[in-house]
């Protein structure tokens, strides 16, 4: 074949395969259950189970259904506490408050029972006051460089690195004796959390969005490239990274599905 033929095979079969990862692969919303064992969480709280959702990127139409599917899924799972990890809108836009309202007004039904910080997305066009003023309407808890004690357990909400936001020692300096999640959109700067946390929970990497086989990520996000998705219990703290809900740059996936994850928490057999 002449080179002519292997640029037009290889131009039609990535079309293809974006094609296939916009129709087939970002739509299929997945439910993930984990356990992870955490050296310093208390046996009082063994079993205390933890929905995260991350990376909605409401703005298109496709986002807004996921969004709500994910939710659905999270809800159906009756967690003891949502964290939402950031990236709620892809941007800010005239419609972007009625659609989140309409999107995240069944949480209604936590009780007051979610807890979310904002993530580099959430400034674009916009400030995360504005969706701390639709979150606290639906009784979510909105933090940003802060700690909220809530269900015996200290919830660490660091603020956007990206934007140049992020302040976790302001954020870990009233933990006190409970024991903390943190939760920070941004998952490489985990070694930048002061100790005392038993579990970081991330998202932002969308798990590199294209995977090839052998595990081959092309794509990552600023400050998601060291931990794209997953447990590391080895982490400085330990981290969770989502896949998250939407996409970014481009609407499709490949081998890296969108994921709503429910984490049972259990101390370890070894304390640190």
């Amino acid at each position: 074949m002449r080179l002519r033929d292997w640029a037009l095979l290889l131009g039609t079969a990535g079309v293809a395969t974006l094609a296939y990862g916009a129709l087939v692969e970002a739509r299929n919303l997945v439910l993930e259950r984990h356990t992870l064992p955490l050296p310093k969480w208390p046996e009082r709280l063994r079993g205390f189970r933890v929905a995260l959702l991350s990376d909605f990127h409401i703005g298109s139409k496709m986002s807004v259904e996921l969004t709500k599917r994910a939710i659905a899924l999270a809800l159906d799972e009756s967690p003891d506490m949502i964290v939402i990890a950031g990236d709620f809108v892809q941007d800010w836009q005239p419609a972007s408050p009625w659609l989140l309202g309409e999107c995240l007004e069944p949480l209604l039904l936590m009780e007051g029972n979610v807890v979310a910080v904002p993530g580099n997305h959430d400034y674009r066009g916009g400030n995360p006051e504005l969706l701390s003023m639709i979150c606290d309407e639906l009784n979510i808890k909105v933090l940003r460089n802060e700690v909220w004690k809530h269900q015996g357990i200290s919830w660490v909400g660091v603020d956007s690195a990206i934007v140049g936001k992020s302040d976790p020692v302001a954020a870990m300096s009233h933990v006190g004796g409970d024991p903390a999640i943190a939760i920070w959109h941004e998952p490489d700067l985990v070694s930048l959390l002061p100790k005392g946390c038993a579990l970081q929970l991330s998202g932002h990497t969308h798990g590199g969005q294209f995977r090839f086989p052998g595990g081959f990520t092309p794509m990552h996000t600023e400050l998601g490239k060291r931990y794209p998705r997953g447990f590391y219990p080895a982490a400085p703290t330990p981290l969770y990274v989502s896949r998250g809900v939407g996409t970014t740059l481009l609407p499709s996936r490949l081998m890296c599905r969108p994921e709503v994850t429910i984490l049972t928490l259990v101390p370890s057999d070894h304390h640190q």
